[in-house]
Order: C-alpha cells, then sequence, then structure tokens
C-alpha cells in the first residue's frame, strides 16, 4: 500500500510542478504577447485602435471659456483695483474634425495638420455667446505695445473712435473676433486686418504641420514630435533648452508610461513643451489611470527652478525675473502682449493676484492634467486649464492710461478644454487590451496556486512515508533441550 501511495503522491507532484512551472512561463510569454498586441495597435497606422483614435478624436472634445466681467471700468482708469467677476461657461465643440493631409514617411513619421473649427453648444453652456459684458478693450489695451512709436498718434485714434480701456462686447466677440472702431482709424499700411479676438483667427485654420513618429520602426517612440512647422526646434525663445520640442501632442504617449518619470508634451497655444509629474493613480470606467500634472516647478520663476531662465523675456514686470506663473507670448504671437497662466493666478506670484480683486486660485479646479492609460499609452481623460491675460502699463502719452494706478497682466478669459473616452471605447478597450491582460493574470495566479498546492503536499508526503520504515518482527528463538 505505501508503495501505491508513493506512486500516486509522486504523479500528482510532478503535474503540480508542471502546472507551477507553466504559470511561471506564462509570466514573461504573457507579458510578451501583451506587449506584441499593444505594440501592434499603438503604431499610428490605418486599422490599429491607435490610428481611428488619431485621426479624428474618439471622444467629443470641449472648451469651457469663463469671461472676466469688470465691475468697476470708470473707477479702474482712475487707478482702482479692476473688480472681476468670472462669468460662464461658454462651451464649444472643438477638434472634431479628421486630420489634414495624413502623409506616411519612409522614415517611420507621418505629417499631418490639425484643423480648427469651435461649434457652439447651448445645451451644455450657462447662456447665449451674444450674451454682453464689459471687458477689457483688446485692442486698446495692446496699442502701446503694438504701436510703441507713435503712441500721439494712437491716442489720437482712441479719441476720435470714441473707445476706451473697457467695452461691451459679446462672448462671440471676445473669442473669435470683431471689426474694432479704433483699429480702423489705423492707416492700412500699418494695420491692414482690423479685426481683433482673442483667438482670432481660429474657425477655418489649420495648426501644424506636424510630423511625428508612426511607431513602425520603434514603439518607444510613437507619438513623439519630431518636427513643428518643417523645424526641430522652435524659435521663440532663443534658447536652446526652451526652444526643444518635447514629448507629444498629449493624445496619447508610447506604451509602458512610468510613473516615476515626468511625461512631457508641447502645446503650440502655449508656445512650449511641458510636463506633467505623476499625482494619482485610479479608476476610470474599469480602466487604470495614472493622472499626470503640471506642477508649480513648471510655471516657477528662474529663481526657484533654473531651467524656467529662458522664459523670462520682460525684467520689469517679471520683478527682475523673479515672478511665477505667467509665460509671455508676445514672440510667438506677432509682438501681441498676451501673456499665459493657470486660471485665476495659480501657483502665481502674489502681486499678480492682489492686482485685482475676484479671483481664487483653486487646484482642483485649476490645474492642468492627463489621465493616460500606462500599458498603451493612451490618454483616456484630460482637462488643459489656461487663462489668457494681456499686459499693458501706464502710459501718459494716452490719456485712458494715464491715470492707472500701476501696470497690469490683465485676466481676459480662462479655459478648459478637456474629454473623456466614451463608454463605447472604453468598453472596446477594455475587450481588445485589459480583458486579455487581466485573463492572463488569472491564469498565472491559478496555475501557480494549484500547482504550488498540489506540488508541495504531495511532495512532502513522499518525504514523510519514505521516512518512516516499517518494524520487521524476528523469529521466536528455540530453547536448547538436553
Amino acid at each position: 500500500m505505501c508503495c501505491k501511495a508513493i506512486i500516486w503522491l509522486s504523479v500528482a507532484s510532478v503535474i503540480g510542478g508542471l502546472l507551477a512551472i507553466l504559470g511561471g512561463i506564462l509570466i514573461p510569454l504573457g507579458d510578451k504577447i501583451v506587449g506584441d498586441k499593444v505594440s501592434k495597435e499603438a503604431v499610428i497606422e490605418d486599422g490599429t485602435i491607435a490610428y481611428e483614435n488619431w485621426v479624428v478624436t474618439g471622444s467629443p472634445v470641449y472648451r469651457y471659456f469663463w469671461v472676466y466681467e469688470v465691475l468697476n471700468p470708470d473707477k479702474v482708469l482712475q487707478a482702482e483695483v479692476p473688480q472681476l467677476r468670472q462669468r460662464g461657461p461658454y462651451v464649444y465643440l472643438t477638434r472634431h474634425l479628421p486630420k489634414l493631409n495624413v502623409t506616411q514617411h519612409h522614415n517611420g513619421t507621418v505629417t499631418f495638420w490639425q484643423p480648427n473649427e469651435a461649434i457652439f453648444q447651448e445645451d451644455k453652456s450657462n447662456g447665449s455667446e451674444h450674451d454682453i459684458f464689459t471687458v477689457l478693450n483688446l485692442a486698446v489695451a495692446a496699442a502701446p505695445d503694438m504701436f510703441s512709436s507713435l503712441l500721439p498718434l494712437v491716442n489720437g485714434f482712441i479719441k476720435r473712435s470714441n473707445s476706451s480701456l473697457f467695452q461691451n462686447r459679446s462672448v462671440r466677440e471676445i473669442l473669435w473676433g470683431y471689426r474694432d472702431p479704433f483699429l480702423e482709424q489705423i492707416p492700412n499700411a500699418l494695420l491692414p486686418d482690423k479685426t481683433t479676438g482673442l483667438f482670432y483667427p481660429y474657425n477655418g485654420t489649420t495648426d501644424g504641420s506636424y510630423n511625428v513618429y508612426n511607431g513602425k520602426d520603434g514603439i518607444s517612440q510613437v507619438a513623439l514630435i519630431n518636427r513643428y512647422k518643417g523645424e526641430r526646434t522652435l524659435s521663440y525663445w532663443k534658447d536652446d533648452y526652451c526652444d526643444m520640442l518635447n514629448g507629444s501632442d498629449a493624445a496619447s504617449f508610447p506604451p509602458s508610461v512610468d510613473k516615476n518619470k515626468l511625461l512631457y508634451f508641447f502645446s503650440s497655444e502655449i508656445c512650449r513643451s511641458i510636463y506633467g509629474v505623476f499625482e494619482k493613480e485610479y479608476i476610470l470606467k474599469g480602466i487604470k489611470l495614472y493622472r499626470f500634472v503640471v506642477p508649480s516647478s513648471a510655471l516657477a520663476s528662474p529663481v526657484e527652478n533654473p531651467d524656467n531662465h529662458c522664459y523670462c523675456t520682460e525684467i520689469e514686470l517679471s520683478r527682475n525675473c523673479t515672478a511665477a506663473g505667467v509665460l509671455d507670448l508676445r514672440s510667438c504671437q506677432d509682438g501681441k502682449p498676451v501673456f499665459l497662466s493657470l486660471p485665476h493666478y495659480l501657483y502665481a506670484s502674489d502681486f499678480l493676484l492682489d492686482s485685482v480683486v475676484g479671483l481664487k486660485p483653486n487646484k482642483e479646479e485649476h490645474e492642468t492634467y492627463v489621465d493616460v492609460e500606462p500599458i498603451s499609452g493612451f490618454t483616456m481623460h484630460f482637462a488643459k486649464r489656461l487663462q489668457v491675460n494681456i499686459m499693458f502699463t501706464p502710459h501718459k502719452e494716452i490719456d485712458v492710461m494715464s491715470n492707472l494706478s500701476s501696470e497690469f497682466i490683465f485676466p481676459v478669459v480662462w479655459l478648459n478644454e478637456t474629454a473623456m473616452i466614451s463608454d463605447e471605447s472604453a468598453d472596446e478597450f477594455i475587450q481588445s487590451v485589459t480583458f486579455p491582460i487581466k485573463l492572463l493574470e488569472i491564469m498565472q495566479i491559478v496555475l501557480l496556486c494549484v500547482g504550488f498546492a498540489v506540488f508541495i503536499p504531495c511532495t512532502i508526503a513522499i518525504i514523510v512515508i519514505s521516512c518512516k520504515k516499517p518494524k520487521r518482527k524476528g523469529s521466536p528463538k528455540s530453547e536448547a533441550t538436553f
């Protein structure tokens, strides 16, 4: 009976050992299967999951705008602090058109143009885009910077057009453009286009060209920008570091995202590459995501972050490059005094926040973040939040600016461009990527657990049985008879 038990236990032990080995083999084999699957579907080529969501976004992208209404315009002209109130949101559908002139190249890159169009979404908005508010007069505020050598003439044009530093404009006009009466006074030789607006021109225009790696020659570079407008670097900052094109456009990233590394992306609207740092891991619609947020260091002063030295292009307003939280975009906005920040001056220097009344920075509401699925590198949720400000200073030569209390980097609007993966796309991703990975993980665990659960007890039993030696009964000794 002992021999039979040892035989059956040995068979069970071998089977358990084989199951455990198979479970162990599935770990690298499963990683390879998943890696091959992801590498195939992450390539930007017709027929892949990445391409379908790259050519045109799989989920609608909306821009939420809040306009800063000026409550005391007349008093601001007499040196009082501006009182602001945000109005909105006013929502537009954007980035809904497919990429244009998509061209694959033999060097492992693809070139395209991104079309721009914004469609008002009344059902998502808190009002009509024709709502009128008292806001900063964009043309008058920018005039001293744009026509610095003609200030007496500019003052005459402002008076002749009955313009002031503030005016009543609709949301649509502020965002997308209007014919300004002050600009109408300026000769065509100096200014042929009399239309102004924060995002003018936008509708019907294109951003690009972009040239990005398609991943066919190496998935580790897929979606990373190779060239923008035909150039490998920018030319706005006159510095090799600040002019670098780093990362992707944030729509996707190379697979196997490492939460211990910075995540770089480029935005043409801020005229620079920027980065996010890992904040947390969470589940969205059944998909595990990594959240990367733009930290305060990305917009810190050169005193706090020496890497930002080349973004300081203005000495006086930046308090000798000690100010934080704003980015001077004049070099990439044709000289217009546009300064960018996070909404409500989040992470900005106190003097900027104190220059106006009505702003309340809040990290949860005003930070920029990207939520990435780490295995594929696909962006599943994001919120790009920016505030557009116009810089102007007191000018004795211009009547409406002669009594200002100080220089201003004046908030005009802030926006949140955001999108989230749809339920349908989430289910599709889970079925094609997440479910096979989970299935492999379950098989690995089951095989390892069952294998060891059989192998270890059976092996121990064999050892115990083998160590037990049965006691043999000896023959009775005969007594000698004499």
